[in-house]
């Protein structure tokens, strides 16, 4: 009975419980709960299974548990404990990428009207994710009959800078001043990011002035990256340096590492590689912990404009001592590095270590070897590659893959080209054209008969 073990009790027990299917058995069979007595959940209890659904992205248990909510009571506000459950389920299908789930849950019934902005700004946050249109943005807020506020305006503002839309990027901008909203920090940092990405330097360096004379806003860590960034892009490094120095003054705003990740990347485009020894000191003597987009940095300049993978290869080794994990970019970067110097050996044997290290290869990386591979002329080492790939479900970029069959099919290995061909049939990386062309091609009619058999027999299971 629900006196017996109250819902605080369950309440507690759902978040100590790890597995999200024994949580829903304790959910629905609470201890103690009878017909004659049925038991009372609270919200608490509703959000706690909720969530860990959400989080598993276990998504039809989740919904049908949301079925089971009562009855809405409707708000003057329509804020409380059930909107804070109504923004973790949207939030949770944009990062599932389910854009239609996110519009589904924010008209749910189980949650009461009116929305507020921070549910409208959830859901332009989940679709934005899911590269929603700026046009179906603005929709939602259209049909939510809300003011936006300046976290709205923001949202929108990234999706037109998503779009490229440096126009619609200032309209919004000065919508958001005619409604009387009050840019924010956060609001100049996007405008800043979207002029850099256009070239449009010069008006980004005039926002920046600007936000601080007009709107008494100082530019934050965000801003200056931008700019630095573009600043390196145009390989006017010193520009940059200076900028830094500026930033440097706010030590809050350097206490991340990204900024010289940039420009360590920079110093070696520019074949100044001795000046980045003096950027990890002075990152030393400002207690910033090198993150890996440094160590990241260094071991792209150190393969793509030294072509010292030696070098590269021990600031791998650098970078566990400082406890920094290398990523998915450290090993792809190191590996094509490698395959552009001719040693496809010790790139592919970097990518079987990478499992001992505690990092399986990505996709990424296995298009990075297989790719050298094939630039190297190795093709049945590239479809050694493509049988890992295959069993782990990845699959080579189609430009990729057109130039394996392309080069297996010069060396006329009849053989290798059907294994080829049928691998790549698996997981649909050819283009159709390319099909045609490798069967036709090197194939005598009792070959090309077996062959074609063999693709349709793939295509239909």
């Amino acid at each position: 009975m629900a006196g017996k073990f109250p819902s605080d009790h369950l309440s507690a027990a759902l978040l100590r419980e790890t597995d999200p299917a024994a949580a829903l058995r304790l959910f629905l069979n609470p201890p103690n709960a009878t017909p004659s007595a049925p038991f009372r959940y609270s919200l608490r209890c509703y959000d706690r299974i909720i969530s860990k659904h959400a989080a598993a992205r276990l998504f039809p248990a989740m919904e049908s548990i949301l079925s089971g909510l009562p009855p809405a009571v409707p708000s003057s506000s329509g804020t409380g404990p059930r909107e804070h459950l109504l923004c973790q389920v949207i939030s949770a299908y944009g990062r599932a990428r389910l854009p239609a789930a996110a519009r589904r849950t924010f008209a749910h019934p189980a949650f009461p009207e009116p929305r507020t902005a921070h549910a409208v700004n959830t859901l332009l946050t989940a679709l934005l994710a899911c590269r929603s249109t700026l046009r179906d943005l603005l929709a939602v807020c259209r049909d939510a009959g809300i003011s936006p506020n300046e976290c709205t305006c923001n949202i929108l503002m990234r999706a037109a800078a998503a779009s490229g839309s440096l126009e619609h990027v200032r309209h919004l901008f000065d919508e958001m001043l005619l409604l009387g909203v009050s840019p924010t920090v956060a609001t100049f940092g996007i405008m800043v990011a979207a002029l850099c990405d256009a070239d449009k330097l010069e008006q980004a360096f005039e926002v920046k002035e600007a936000m601080v004379r007009r709107y008494s806003v100082s530019p934050n860590a965000s801003v200056y990256a931008s700019l630095i960034k573009g600043l390196c892009q145009r390989r006017k490094v010193d520009a940059a340096m200076r900028l830094k120095d500026e930033m440097a003054r706010n030590a809050e705003l350097v206490r991340g590492s990204a900024v010289y990740g940039t420009l360590v990347r920079a110093l070696f485009q520019v074949g100044r590689k001795d000046e980045v020894v003096g950027l990890l000191k002075e990152m030393k003597e400002m207690e910033i912990a090198p993150h890996r987009v440094v160590f990241n940095a260094m071991i792209a300049g150190l393969c793509e404009d030294e072509r010292d993978p030696g070098a590269a290869l021990a600031v791998l080794d650098d970078m566990q001592k400082h406890g920094c994990k290398p990523d998915g970019v450290s090993y792809s970067t190191l590996v094509a590095g490698l395959c552009k110097l001719g040693k496809w050996r010790d790139a592919a044997e970097l990518v079987k270590d990478m499992p001992r290290q505690g990092f399986p290869p990505d996709v990424v990386t296995y298009r990075m070897l297989f790719d050298g591979l094939c630039a190297a002329g190795e093709f049945h080492e590239a479809n050694k590659v493509l049988g890992d790939m295959l069993v782990k479900g990845f699959a080579p970029r189609m430009d990729g893959a057109r130039k394996f069959v392309e080069g297996v099919e010069k060396e006329g290995d009849a053989v290798l080209l059907e294994s080829v061909l049928c691998g790549l049939a698996k997981v649909n990386a050819l283009e159709s054209g390319g099909w045609e062309k490798a069967v036709s091609g090197v194939f005598n009619d009792r070959a090309k008969l077996r062959l074609e058999k063999q693709l349709e027999s793939i295509r239909f299971t």
